[in-house]
């Protein structure tokens, strides 16, 4: 099971769109194929590297996970220690790339992987210098030209990476994740999107649900792909809703467990209410039996109430259909 599926199903039912469809979820950075048996020793090394990178991350993951919850009596330092712990892992890994790449600096995929390293571990700016590097190496390399548009998606100017992820798409035009990360930006940055392009609101969701179709071709047998091309729906308005039952029927079709099935039903629920198909809903919510969604299937199951007798009082917001305001369809991300 996904744990950060969880919290993003959670969180999407108690936010307004277009929150629930985050970029840091879905932009992810990418590197480039490795051959899939090294031929050289320098790509020998270079794989090593990359195995080492991803030996670090699941390490450190486990780390988070094992550590105690903040500090206690028993654990004064717990937080510095993991730190610490974190750090000096990272910083393994940082002196090989270095070395790597002193040794090899016309090594453009390494300065790719290097990049998306240093993006992992929360520093953007050397990751983007990384990038440019390789992409003035090689400027074919697809996965640099989709890292940098993540980048301007995210710090700007957000228009430059519509052009970065059409470049990194013909370079690669066969890998979804450009074309989920496009048409997730494309979605957040609705405004910039009809200024570039010169295209409608509608259109401009017509163009990032192409965008996202065109990913799930490639990639049919992703949920959590299929899950955020779900969210999507919820902000689109006026609600597509047809579309939007179509796109959780698919998440439910590849959900990999019975709490991911559960909180597909959380969301068939919730776009019922939303059409006033109140026996549907509950029918749905019947099948919600797990601890982990109790309060929201409670919530859901209180605004049907609240909508069948208008009359009857709820506290404020018990409703998690009623949008929060405050987030400019452009500016969900900072830019």
């Amino acid at each position: 099971m996904n744990k950060p599926l969880i919290g993003l199903i959670v969180f999407c039912l108690t936010s307004a769109p277009p929150a629930c469809v985050s970029p840091v979820a879905a932009q992810e950075s990418s590197r480039p194929s490795t051959p899939a048996v090294p031929v050289d020793p320098v790509e020998k090394e270079y794989e090593e590297l990359l195995l080492e990178d991803d030996a670090a991350q699941a390490e450190v993951d486990a780390w988070i996970q094992q550590a105690p919850s903040g500090e206690t009596d028993a654990h004064p330092f717990a937080d510095a220690t993991l730190e610490l712990r974190i750090k000096q892992r990272f910083d393994t890994v940082r002196r090989r790339y270095e070395s790597f790449l002193q040794r090899h600096p016309k090594h453009a995929r390494a300065f790719v992987a290097y990049g998306s390293f240093l993006h992992d571990i929360g520093e953007e700016l050397a990751a983007k210098a990384r990038w440019e590097q390789a992409l003035e190496i090689d400027p074919t390399l697809p996965a640099a030209w989709n890292n940098l548009a993540n980048y301007y998606g995210h710090r700007g100017p957000v228009k430059k990476g519509f052009e970065f992820y059409e470049k990194a798409i013909e370079l690669d035009p066969a890998e979804s994740l450009y074309y989920h990360n496009f048409g997730t930006t494309v979605y957040l940055f609705r405004k910039d999107v009809r200024e570039y392009y010169g295209i409608t609101e509608q259109e401009v969701f017509d163009k990032a649900l192409k965008l996202y179709d065109r990913a799930m071709e490639l990639d049919p047998d992703n949920f959590l792909l299929a899950s955020d091309v779900a969210q999507t729906y919820y902000g689109i308005r006026p609600m597509r809703l047809d579309d939007a039952l179509a796109a959780w029927r698919k998440a439910h079709s590849l959900a990999r467990d019975d709490i991911e099935r559960q909180g597909i039903e959380i969301h068939f629920a919730r776009l019922k209410i939303g059409d006033d198909r109140f026996d549907d809903a509950r029918e749905h919510l019947s099948r919600v039996t797990h601890p982990m969604y109790e309060v929201l299937k409670e919530r859901l199951e209180r605004n049907i109430r609240r909508q069948e007798t208008p009359d009857t009082e709820e506290p404020p917001g018990s409703d998690p259909l009623e949008p929060k305001s405050g987030t400019p369809e452009s500016d969900a991300v900072p830019r």
